[in-house]
């Protein structure tokens, strides 16, 4: 099996472009399609689905993901081995419009030099990020098991930053006009949240939010990503959604959507990273204490009942 082949098909999952995997990897884009049909001829399946948005795995392509990426760690181990130097510092930030991807970017402008590789794990259980962890896929992730006891003796988990939520709404919204919001005017009004998925550190963390302030969070419908969300909310004069106050959204200026802070308490989505105990990456030191030495949030929070410190 072609090696290059396989981390060609894995960066080009991790990313969804052929394209952008054959940026990252140096090569063309019809190199990185030529060894992509090379190890479906070799498998005698199908591993992408093309889309107009870039590429998709199939149910045989989502089965071969984790096997090959172990693949392609196996080799750079390897290579490791006999090389001078090590590896890029990998961590996965969930998404790349994320609070935790713009503070770790606000990190690597302020330290040019550091060799960094941004993961976007495509998965909504933790225990599966916790797994690539473990196996040495990646060297930290953003997510949290929200019961300490289920995390593997191998690896902490360690409170990485507090990321505060806001509304987001259209111009025709009831509560547009409003600078800041307190949790109990949110109550009565639609909070769309598309994508929630069961088991999620995210479906427990809005389970217990509704619960503490009779918030109606739904998350009905499929979900078709941040755009139609918000081609939702510029229309819409009754539906709201929550989003951290550090995420970036993009959006046509007429849409004139509005990001409203909410306090008294400030809603709170603790961000933890997970990491070896063992022989962590170097480079890990001091991206956690980039995060330590962000300014704490000011005024009364409230966060979910997992967090103990």
């Amino acid at each position: 099996m072609d090696t290059e082949a396989v981390r060609s098909f894995v960066r080009a999952a991790e990313l969804g472009q052929l394209q952008q995997a054959a940026d990252e990897l140096g090569v063309t884009q019809q190199a990185v399609s030529k060894r992509i049909a090379a190890l479906e001829r070799e498998l005698e399946v199908r591993l992408f689905t093309r889309t107009a948005r870039g590429v998709e795995l199939t149910l045989d392509g989502q089965a071969l993901l984790p096997h090959a990426r172990s693949i392609v760690t196996g080799v750079e181990r390897a290579v490791a081995a006999v090389r001078p130097g090590s590896r890029a510092l990998r961590i996965d930030v969930l998404g790349l419009r994320t609070a935790q991807a713009v503070i770790l970017h606000d990190y690597w402008r302020s330290h040019p030099g550091t060799e960094l590789e941004v993961v976007t794990l495509k998965v909504d259980d933790p225990r599966m990020a916790v797994a690539a962890v473990g196996a040495g896929e990646i060297d930290a992730s953003f997510r949290t098991v929200t019961d300490p006891a289920a995390l593997p003796r191998e690896l902490r988990m360690i409170h990485a930053f507090d990321s505060p939520l806001e509304l987001l709404v259209g111009p025709r919204h009831p509560l547009a006009s409003a600078r800041t919001l307190t949790p109990p005017q949110l109550r009565g009004h639609r909070i769309w949240v598309p994508g929630i998925a069961p088991g999620s550190e995210w479906a427990e963390f809005y389970d217990q939010l509704s619960a503490e302030f009779d918030l109606r969070v739904d998350a009905a419908g499929p979900n078709f990503g941040n755009e139609v969300l918000l081609d939702t909310l510029a229309d819409s004069a009754d539906v709201a959604t929550l989003v951290a106050a550090r995420d970036r959204y993009l959006w046509p200026t007429n849409y004139d959507l509005r990001r409203i802070p909410i306090v008294n308490p400030t809603l709170v989505y603790p961000l933890s990273l997970i990491l070896r105990r063992a022989n962590p990456h170097p480079g890990l030191r001091a991206v956690i204490d980039h995060f330590a030495s962000l300014a704490p949030l000011a005024g009364p929070t409230w966060r979910p009942s997992w967090v103990t410190d």
